[in-house]
């Protein structure tokens, strides 16, 4: 298969500094011009073109989801030494918990986990539950415990290009999102990005891997305890999140929560 054509002024503009990087009023037709041809592409061959030609440090974010065995071992049979990030607001399932250590034992993972600098006690008797009170509580809550972790890792890390397994068919935000972009000042790919359902369970089936154990009790997408339902009948996978008011926590938009 035809790989991408990069030019080296492209590739020199990729590899500066990131505070010099991609001023918001340049154009990038050569972003477009990638993923023409990423798009035609399988999702191992997306992640070796990317730690082939993008920026280092690699880094992948991981929540340890329903599906997240699949980004997990894909990316660490290219590089078994990845950092992995995991957010951890202290109000996770004890079975996520679980399927941290399940997957950090089998796939030896580089794992670093990040927290807010409050801890969940402390901002609970601090805030109350803001998660149920409205969207503006909900931005705080993501802000501080999903997304300044996250950010803080990637720094910490000196991360110029990360990793995520987010794909089309979970939101209607994710639906527009392209296999290589820029978010927040480094490139962010998505390899998976096309997938079906169906595409990541012949993965996990082809390698052994498993899903999250809440998946067998009826979850599609899991989260915080207080804030993750499993799917009913007559509900939508969005509707499963946050009593359906929010899908995106911040972490994959432009903006800090919701």
């Amino acid at each position: 298969m035809t790989k991408p054509i990069i030019h080296s002024a492209d590739i020199a503009a990729a590899k500066a500094p990131i505070n010099n990087r991609f001023p918001a009023s340049l154009p990038k037709p050569w972003l477009n011009q990638w993923n023409e041809l990423l798009e035609q592409q399988t999702a191992i061959e997306r992640v070796e073109w990317s730690m082939e030609n993008l920026p280092s440090q690699f880094v992948l974010s991981s929540s340890f989801g329903i599906q997240s065995a699949v980004m997990l071992h894909m990316l660490t049979q290219v590089d078994a030494n990845i950092p992995v990030i995991v957010t951890d607001t202290g109000h996770l399932f004890p079975e996520t918990y679980q399927f941290i250590e399940q997957l950090n034992e089998r796939l030896k993972l580089n794992l670093h986990v990040y927290s807010a600098t409050e801890s969940a006690a402390w901002q609970q008797a601090k805030y109350g539950e803001e998660w149920a009170k409205d969207e503006t509580s909900l931005k705080a809550y993501n802000r501080r415990n999903k997304v300044e972790p996250l950010e803080r890792g990637l720094h910490e890390l000196n991360a110029a290009t990360w990793f995520s397994g987010v794909r089309r068919q979970q939101s209607e935000h994710r639906e527009g999102l392209s296999v290589v972009s820029i978010l927040r000042g480094r490139f962010k790919v998505h390899p998976i990005i096309d997938w079906s359902n169906k595409d990541v369970h012949e993965y996990l089936t082809k390698h052994n891997l498993p899903y999250h154990p809440l998946w067998d009790q009826g979850y599609v997408s899991v989260g915080d305890t207080h804030s993750t339902r499993p799917l009913t009948l007559g509900m939508n996978e969005s509707d499963t999140r946050f009593s359906g008011m929010a899908r995106e926590c911040g972490l994959h938009t432009d903006g800090d929560g919701i």
